[in-house]
């Protein structure tokens, strides 16, 4: 449709004066539409003198804070919208900074509210120069902080409350340490007892404070001149490992009292077992159990062990020579109804050491990488390196050996060590210690 006429309406007049007319109302749009930004923007603005006072506010930044216009403008600075400890920093340091630098962002201040209340912000400022480069005027924008400040105050609270769960998680750890530490005391001879002519040592390292071993010794007397030795390692961890020590070891004791001959004890305590963990659970154990016989005259002492299951016992002998103390047969104890177990003997002369240990000195993992196991090997020559040492000696020595696996020592240790002193004293005792 062609249009003629003037009465086409607006749009052809303007057009025909060309862009003035739309030119101007759209600059008075967008007049209206910046002051309107400006005073309901969604955060703060104001502009100060150089001295601090308040030549313009924004509506948003008056009703966070509860104030008329004409109460602010000139007759107001800015420090006197702020709390004490907001007009300290920023006398001491927003100024200063701001002065240096001409501009400066992000900064937490609090400012007062009417009635009393304090409103987290965050403030950025830059001065304005004129043509001279003179500064004329600070321009201050006011972030609303308090949805931050509950942020911070919610994430302060749960610090508090992890800082707090961590203390009692230490306390109740403590708490069970301390009882672990009891119960795995229980379940060791406090003591070694004194031998005339032996001397016996012993050493129990927890690989961890808070795993419950399964390891044990025990050394008492049958008679008047045997005493009976006992060392092992039950599967498992924990309460359950402990009920089982705790069984092997009352165990062991009656059965020796009753028959002290080691295959007989073993046999005794592999029925046990079998029969009270044959069904659901199975528990078995490694075990070394051993009948000593000092001779006061000869100043020897005759040794008849049994193994289930257990490394071998060393014998450090005092000319300097360490060897192992072969056991053959011997399954684990408890997995079968039966399980053939066979003695051997040896004889300790004075400044030989027997020594028996479990499997977790022997699998400490050693190397940069903690992949290699220390082995039977090493612990051999290790134990060379210290034959014909008393059993005090020998244990301390293996003590600092554990003490070098640091964290690739995995699996407890119990040592015990029985040995013939070299040089006796008529009528005295010999030391025992553990």
């Amino acid at each position: 449709m062609c249009r003629t006429g003037r009465e086409s309406g607006p749009y052809d007049a303007d057009h025909e004066n060309g862009e003035e007319a739309p030119a101007a109302a759209f600059a008075a749009l967008l007049e209206d539409s910046v002051e309107e930004l400006y005073e309901n923007a969604p955060c703060g603005y104001l502009s100060t003198l150089m001295d601090g006072t308040v030549a313009k506010v924004n509506a948003t930044l008056l009703d966070w804070l509860g104030l008329e216009r004409g109460a602010v403008v000139g007759r107001m600075r800015f420090t006197d919208l702020l709390t004490v400890g907001g007009k300290l920093y920023h006398e001491t340091h927003f100024a200063p900074l701001l002065r240096m630098r001409g501009e400066i962002g992000g900064i937490a201040l609090e400012m007062k509210r009417t009635g009393g209340g304090r409103m987290p912000v965050l403030v950025s400022s830059v001065v304005k120069h004129g043509d001279g480069g003179d500064p004329l005027l600070i321009r201050t924008t006011v972030f609303d902080a308090r949805d931050r400040r509950a942020y911070e105050e919610e994430l302060l609270l749960a610090r508090k409350t992890a800082e707090q769960a961590r203390r009692q998680a230490e306390a109740d750890r403590a708490r069970l340490q301390e009882a672990l530490a009891v119960l795995q005391r229980s379940l060791l001879p406090d003591a070694l007892p004194t031998i005339p002519g032996l001397e016996t040592a012993a050493h129990y390292r927890a690989a961890s404070p808070d795993r419950l071993g399964g390891d044990f010794y025990d050394v008492f007397p049958l008679d008047g001149k045997r005493w009976a030795f006992f060392l092992g390692d039950v599967c498992g961890k924990g309460p359950e490992a402990a009920a089982v020590t705790s069984l092997t070891r009352y165990t062991l004791r009656t059965a020796a009292l009753h028959d002290p001959d080691p295959t007989a004890v073993l046999t005794t305590l592999n029925k046990v077992l079998h029969e009270r963990y044959t069904a659901g659970d199975p528990r078995y154990c490694t075990v070394v159990f051993g009948i000593v016989e000092p001779d006061g005259e000869t100043g020897r002492a005759d040794v008849r062990l049994a193994s289930g299951g257990h490394p071998p016992a060393l014998v450090l002998r005092a000319d300097g020579h360490a060897g192992h103390l072969s056991t053959p047969g011997g399954l684990l104890v408890g997995i079968l109804p039966t399980a053939p177990f066979a003695v051997a003997t040896t004889t300790l002369d004075p400044g030989d050491t027997l020594l028996l240990h479990t499997d977790g000195l022997t699998e400490a993992r050693t190397g940069g990488d903690r992949t290699t196991l220390y082995g039977d090997e090493a612990l051999l020559a290790f134990a060379a390196d210290h034959a014909g040492e008393p059993p005090d000696a020998v244990i301390k020595a293996l003590s600092c050996l554990l003490d070098g696996f640091g964290d690739g020592l995995d699996d407890d240790t119990a040592l015990l060590a029985l040995g013939v002193p070299t040089h006796p004293a008529p009528g005295s005792a010999t030391k025992n210690t553990t």
